[in-house]
């Protein structure tokens, strides 16, 4: 009898315990559901988003509860920061971020907040409306969204922030956490160190995977290696090996991997794309390494440079044979090598534009005193918008800030006319400037239907851009 009572006890307990964790399923499936029915989507890992954030944890709804009444709220169409709604405090005032897009025509809703990478034609907060602000980030590579780069587009939002230096909240220094990491000599050796190291090493090295980007470096710097010794350790043009433990791309920032880039005395720092004030870790690590960047890039590189001798400008009008030649003089030349590292070693940065930039960024990197770009980005919105909530208390009108064609402008992808052998039939090169020319056609379209003000369907979007 004893037995049987134990027996319906266990089965007692498993039944309540199942019951708990059928309640708390059925709560947590309840808190998705206002976010779209899918969970929630992690930001994306490039850039380091999450650590930018500061690790901060994503805040419970429930524990905000009412304060989207009180506060405007501000929502993220585009989720991006890990968080599913939070009260952010930006100095004296505070907004109600939150990626719930049920909150699209909630009374107390002014803004719209944009990650450019995801940024879609087929998910716009339509209808629009008179006091909505569309505000857009978008710091990454111009190829991932081309539509944005077209004045139909770009003008559509109200606040930018955009590696561009004309955007409302420039981030053309992302990858440079500060002037001090540019002048250290924590990496920088000798150049006799390194004249001894060039019996086993080529004088200029090259590190890439991304193949065939639209700024079609590796056709140019395979017609280099024709001229000039080329270490290239990563994927594209490859011929040389990494160390085991370095050959996975979360590697790059590693010691061991900066230890063997510093030993060189050139490195090939070519962007993905060709577009002023687009300037990624591909310029700033041969600087902070004290090697001498062999640049192709950002047009206006040269404005941003610490001094006016510290990399060599690529010249893509020129042939690669002629910047062969020039590198193997300066490889030859020690005295004329040095004056590219004559800032470094005197730790002197006199490039105005890039002093003022870096002493009056609002935002840090890896650096916990201070704001990180994302939550800046989030502040300028909220006290805009609470600046034209003041105003309309006032009998004032709104403040209209408008994107401008300069936010984010780049010219259309160019093919260098090298001959770069057959191609493996996995090549992209030849789709970047077919996929720009069709942008401007996409833009033209989204444009159309965004100040038509109302929902529309793929098929009227594709027939749109291609009648139009």
């Amino acid at each position: 009898m004893a037995r049987l009572t134990l027996k319906k006890l266990f089965f007692f307990c498993l039944c309540l315990s199942a019951f708990f964790f059928l309640v708390i399923t059925f709560q947590v499936l309840q808190e998705l559901v206002p976010f779209g029915g899918k969970g929630h989507r992690s930001p994306p890992e490039k850039k380091e988003l999450q650590r930018a954030r500061g690790g901060r944890s994503p805040v419970n709804k429930q524990a905000l509860s009412g304060s989207e009444h009180l506060y405007p709220v501000i929502v993220w169409w585009s989720p991006l920061t890990g968080e599913l709604s939070r009260l952010g405090e930006c100095g004296a005032n505070k907004c109600f971020f939150t990626i719930n897009r049920t909150y699209h025509l909630h009374p107390a809703t002014h803004a719209f907040l944009f990650y450019g990478t995801d940024f879609s034609f087929d998910s716009l907060p339509l209808p629009r409306e008179q006091h909505h602000h569309w505000a857009l980030l978008h710091e990454e590579s111009p190829k991932n969204n081309y539509k944005l780069f077209h004045r139909p587009v770009i003008t559509l939002f109200n606040h930018t922030a955009t590696f561009s230096r004309h955007s409302h909240l420039p981030l053309t220094t992302q990858y440079l956490e500060s002037l001090d990491a540019l002048t250290s000599h924590g990496h920088l050796l000798p150049l006799a160190q390194k004249n001894r190291l060039r019996a086993a090493l080529a004088p200029v090295v090259y590190v890439q995977s991304d193949c065939d980007p639209p700024s079609d470096r590796d056709a140019y710097v395979a017609e280099l290696m024709r001229h000039i010794h080329v270490d290239s350790y990563g994927r594209c043009l490859h011929n040389r090996d990494l160390p085991g433990h370095l050959r996975e791309s979360s590697a790059m920032d590693e010691q061991d991997f900066l230890r063997i880039l510093a030993q060189y005395k050139f490195i090939l720092a070519f962007e993905n794309a060709v577009c002023d004030d687009y300037i990624t870790e591909k310029l700033w690590r041969p600087l902070k390494l004290g090697v001498v960047p062999v640049y192709y890039g950002a047009p206006n590189a040269q404005h941003w440079l610490p001094s006016n001798k510290s990399a060599v400008i690529v010249d893509p009008d020129e042939p690669p044979e002629r910047l062969a030649d020039y590198l193997k003089r300066l490889d030859e030349n020690d005295e004329e090598y040095l004056t590219f590292l004559e800032w470094k070693h005197k730790r002197e940065v006199s490039s105005e534009v890039l002093l003022s930039e870096m002493r009056g960024r609002q935002w840090g990197l890896q650096d916990l005193r201070q704001d990180n770009y994302i939550d800046v980005f989030e502040c300028m919105v909220c006290n805009r918008v609470w600046e034209n909530i003041s105003r309309q208390k006032q009998g004032l009108p709104a403040k209209p800030w408008q994107a401008e064609e300069s936010h984010l402008k780049c010219p259309r992808p160019r093919l260098f006319g090298f001959d770069v052998g057959p191609s493996n039939g996995s090549s992209l090169r030849k789709i970047w400037r077919p996929s720009y020319d069709q942008s401007v056609k996409e833009a033209r379209a989204l444009r159309h239907f965004a100040l038509r003000n109302r929902n529309f369907t793929e098929d009227q979007f594709w027939t749109q851009v291609f009648s139009g």
